[in-house]
């Protein structure tokens, strides 16, 4: 049996990816870059016994004023990854997890979960939290299923999109930067942190991390870029990163972009297209938007472990006071 915190450039991380599903969100390059992002250090939980292997992808971050660790997932839906099913096997490699990372002064750990990849055995070993649920488009059924499983008002703002000439480019990485421009518009209108800022820089350098894995899609009206989606294509799974179309009264170019990419994808081959759901996970507008494009719906966990409650509750006490460290529902880690 080994339980190891591995960095990156370790053989076993990418040994272990060849006998699990995974998606985009735990191969190495991609954490390394988001690290980058959040400030911290990218790493993942490896357990292994007999053969079979669990991975949990990582970012660990300095707590400051201490010399105490948290962790957190990368940006999207990286949570554990295994080889098996077994529950006695989940088990001991989740309690595995909550030691290793308390013997390395890692307090806590927040982690997404993938709604698509199957995680059994988490409730024992720390909160689960529910948050709601996620899109997906079944990409195995034909073009005209997908189509009768659009919502209405999608069809209709799709066509109208069509009859106006709306261009769909994939893959021209020259018109990156004009994208990221209506991107960041838009997050300065939707009043976004600063996190959600990615920049050229950074996009292009995950695409020359992970190559044909990952994607732009842009869509233009009169030879200017008015939208656009990256997004991955990996192991079957498609799954969108960010997207933004600059907002203008009857301009459907939005719509057109996911439809043209589930078509896109399924002539590729890929099996799923996972739309992610609303803000938090929360049941709103856009999670509707989303909703319209498929009737297929996935449950969106948190799993949130403790791994040294006396460390914990010190510094919810000493930082955040008026907190509940008993409450893992709400903000977590509660002394953040």
């Amino acid at each position: 049996m080994t339980a190891t915190l591995l960095e990156p450039a370790a053989r076993e991380w990418k040994e272990t990816l060849q006998h699990v599903g995974h998606d985009m969100y735990h191969v190495p390059d991609y954490v390394v870059l988001d690290a980058r992002l959040y400030g911290g250090t990218p790493a993942a939980f490896h357990y292994e016994r007999e053969g079979r292997r669990l991975l949990v992808p990582l970012i660990l971050r300095d707590i400051p004023d201490s010399d105490f660790k948290d962790a957190i997932s990368p940006y999207g839906y990286p949570g554990p990854v295994c080889s098996t099913s077994s529950l006695p096997f989940w088990e001991e490699a989740c309690s595995a997890f909550v030691d290793s990372l308390r013997d390395l002064r890692i307090v806590s750990a927040f982690i997404r979960l993938h709604p698509l990849l199957a995680t059994p055995a988490l409730s024992s070993h720390g909160k689960l939290v529910h948050h709601g649920e996620t899109v997906s488009m079944d990409l195995t059924v034909s073009e005209d299923e997908m189509w009768k499983q659009t919502r209405a008002d999608h069809r209709n703002h799709i066509n109208r999109a069509k009859r106006a000439g709306t261009e769909i480019v994939f893959d021209d990485w020259s018109r990156l930067g004009e994208w990221v421009e209506v991107y960041h518009d838009n997050m300065r209108r939707v009043g976004a942190t600063s996190y959600y800022f990615f920049t050229r820089e950074h996009l292009e350098a995950l695409h020359d991390a992970v190559g044909d894995r990952m994607h732009l899609v842009v869509a233009c009206e009169d030879g200017e870029v008015v939208g656009g989606n990256t997004f991955f294509s990996y192991d079957g799974i498609a799954t969108g990163y960010v997207s933004s179309t600059r907002r203008a009264p009857k301009r459907y170019a939005d719509e057109l972009l996911y439809d043209s990419v589930r078509r896109w994808c399924k002539q590729r081959g890929d099996r799923v297209f996972h739309l992610g759901g609303g803000k938090g996970g929360a049941n709103d507008s856009l999670f509707s938007y989303k909703a319209g494009f498929s009737p297929s719906r996935n449950p969106f966990h948190t799993w949130r472990v403790i791994t040294d409650p006396a460390v914990y509750d010190r510094l919810v006490r000493e930082r955040r006071p008026e907190a509940d460290p008993a409450d893992l529902t709400t903000t977590f880690p509660a002394y953040r």
